[in-house]
């Protein structure tokens, strides 16, 4: 096994995050592809690179800062990820781990995890948010194979709650509130960093997906492992493969993240208000 993660390798990224903050986070946010606007709503915020938190990951992606900022949001202490960390990075599925069981060691009882994806479900629109309600994986490892870290989760655990269905109510009665519509959907993990084929979306779509992604799903699977309370949002920034007569841009993803980030980040900010 390349893998034979400890208790204490985490607890080691942990304990160098807690001696730089003075209060612990209650809630951990995730912030996916042209999403990282919220984290400037921050307040008092103490900024970590990655690189300096001992055995964390560093991100590779552009438009993603690589930096864990934290701090207060409306009222509550946060640990936000700007910037995420992905399979087709070069990454193995069982280090994607390393975000979620931190967060865990460093207080968090609850993780919001956001993400840019493609719409398969022709009734959603280009701008629409989705709350993420399942996922299908059909592909690589589990990101819990390996040994099992006892003190963090069960060896076998059960995922039939795992997009917890509290806070997927708390996010419709937050949207309600601003005046939003919210989608809800089943969340496909495609392991890129190629966007999908137009045939493969419509045999995503027959097994009951409505949008498409590639993240999300490890920290799910990670957080419900810890027993995490887990709220996953997409906004679907473009439509998939072969619903329109014209190609996936990666630009339209930027274009839509950026139309979009005042409402999404009013709404994420009540959502953290309301857990």
């Amino acid at each position: 096994m390349k893998y034979n993660f400890t208790l204490d390798y985490f607890q080691k990224s942990a304990d160098y995050i807690l001696s730089k903050i003075d209060e612990k986070p209650e809630i951990a946010l995730i912030l996916g592809s042209a999403l990282g606007g919220l984290s400037e709503q921050i307040e008092n915020p103490v900024v970590i690179d990655y690189k300096d938190i001992p055995n964390f990951l560093v991100s590779t992606v552009k438009s993603h800062a690589g930096k864990l900022i934290i701090g207060k949001l409306n009222g509550r202490t946060v640990v936000c990820m700007s910037g995420r960390f992905h399979f087709y990075e070069g990454y193995d599925f069982e280090q994607l781990v390393v975000p979620i069981r931190v967060f865990k060691l460093i207080g968090c009882k609850a993780t919001i995890l956001t993400n840019a994806a493609g719409a398969i479900n022709t009734d959603f629109h280009v701008g629409d948010i989705m709350i993420i309600k399942d996922h299908i994986k059909l592909m690589g490892a589990s990101p819990l194979r390996g040994p099992n870290v006892d003190e963090l989760g069960p060896r076998f655990f059960d995922v039939t709650d795992m997009y917890t269905k509290e806070l997927r109510d708390l996010a419709k009665n937050c949207a309600a509130k601003l005046n939003m519509k919210l989608q809800e959907g089943v969340y496909y993990f495609h392991m890129g960093p190629n966007f999908e084929t137009p045939a493969e979306i419509r045999a995503m779509r027959i097994l009951g997906a409505d949008a498409v992604g590639m993240s999300t799903v490890t920290e799910a699977l990670t957080a419900a492992h810890c027993g995490m309370k887990l709220l996953g949002l997409s906004l679907m920034t473009n439509m998939a493969a072969g619903i329109l007569d014209k190609p996936v841009d990666g630009d339209e993803v930027t274009e839509t993240g950026e139309r979009v980030a005042k409402d999404f980040s009013a709404l994420l900010a009540e959502i953290v208000k309301e857990i």
